[in-house]
């Protein structure tokens, strides 16, 4: 692959060669230096009207933004599941934390209610409690 990129105008020129003139591809591809693979892609891109190209394009552009967002916002469902199964697990080890602090005083017991949604928040408490 030589990496040579090649305007619209240049590719609509070189099909219009083949299916207007009546040209071989491997011919035109020849002349023009291009492989004959890329002479038929751009066959098969450039035959069709404008309009229709337009469309096609305009559909496979909303496509891959679609895919991109379905991959990301799977990844962020799949996320929350693993963050859900872990605060569900760790939920059982606050019970019992707190549970050991109730026989504390009615601040204790309300700061602790208040922190049990929170890991960070009992594991604060319970650093502050040492």
């Amino acid at each position: 692959m030589s990496g040579n990129r090649y305007t619209e105008e240049f590719k609509i020129e070189a099909v219009k060669q083949v299916t207007e003139r009546g040209h071989a591809v491997a011919e035109v591809a020849a002349r023009l230096g291009v492989s004959v693979h890329s002479m038929y892609q751009w066959v098969k891109r450039y035959s069709v009207p404008a309009e229709e190209r337009l469309a096609t394009d305009a559909q496979a552009a909303e496509m891959k933004r679609l895919k991109a967002e379905l991959k990301r916002v799977t990844e962020e469902r799949d996320i929350l599941k693993k963050a859900a199964a872990y605060f569900a697990k760790m939920s059982g080890y606050e019970t019992r934390c707190t549970n050991a602090y109730l026989g504390q005083s009615s601040a204790w017991k309300w700061l602790l209610w208040f922190a049990a949604g929170s890991i960070g928040g009992l594991v604060a408490i319970q650093t502050l409690r040492r």
